[in-house]
């Protein structure tokens, strides 16, 4: 079972707290990557980015100076999010830390996919960002295949059995539509919906849910899943699992 999460904008650096284990699977595609991002001009890499001009400075340097290899950040700690401030990693226990290592993967426009104590350091790049890496038009063409091609892969780093591959996304749209392409029909893939009750009806808010993947994040690592079932005993922050508005593919939690 492999469960998947989106990066956080915000990022921060700290080689203090926790050692990174290695570099990330994709590093040299990375590099490719950086390099592309260091070809733009100032203008080109803020339009890139749709952000003001202080974030845009503070990026343009930060890819101008890169180092790929050093002064690295474990990825758990590094994205700061509202996801990650409410998983709360720095503070699991070791067992739980060893679950996510084996079960969690972070999708990144910039990494591709990583492992928890990959070594990363601060960048900005989203997966939807345009932009040509190595003749592809954006990043979802230049990463093609090679995530889903990593989740479905066993420890021992050959494929696993079709049929055993279970992927419990956590991820949002933006990030799932880097998999979503390459998933075979006997993969199991289970989309967690969190939804909140409003006079209106059902709906989705995107701080609420980003609260709330972090928190099942957590409750997953705490408990140590490895059955799916679980999974719907989750109840933090008030959400209760509903039977009839999921399926064998989507749990929707309200």
């Amino acid at each position: 079972m492999k469960i998947i999460i989106s990066p956080a904008k915000k990022m921060n650096a700290d080689t203090d707290s926790f050692n990174a284990k290695g570099l990330p699977e994709y590093i040299s595609e990375t590099v490719a990557v950086m390099q592309a991002v260091q070809r733009l001009s100032s203008d080109e890499a803020k339009r890139l980015w749709k952000c003001n001009d202080k974030l845009a400075e503070l990026n343009y340097e930060r890819f101008k100076n890169m180092d790929l290899y050093s002064g690295l950040t474990p990825a758990l700690f590094s994205y700061d999010g509202l996801q990650y401030q409410h998983m709360a990693p720095r503070v699991f226990t070791d067992r739980a830390l060893e679950y996510i290592q084996r079960h969690l993967r972070i999708l990144s426009g910039f990494y591709g996919i990583l492992k928890p104590f990959d070594g990363v350091v601060p960048y900005r790049l989203e997966m939807q960002a345009k932009l040509e890496v190595d003749g592809k038009n954006n990043l979802y063409e230049f990463w093609g295949g090679r995530l889903y091609d990593s989740l479905t892969k066993s420890r021992g780093g050959s494929e696993k059995m079709c049929g055993e591959r279970i992927i419990i996304n956590l991820a949002s749209k933006e990030y799932f539509k880097a998999i979503e392409p390459y998933i075979k029909p006997c993969d199991r893939v289970i989309t967690v919906d969190f939804l909140e009750e409003t006079d209106s009806g059902l709906k989705s808010k995107g701080t609420l849910a980003k609260m709330a993947r972090g928190e099942m994040v957590r409750f997953m690592a705490e408990n140590c899943i490895e059955d799916i079932e679980q999974i719907k005993n989750f109840d933090v922050m008030n959400f209760r699992y509903r039977e009839e508005l999921s399926d064998i593919s989507k749990f929707v939690f309200v």
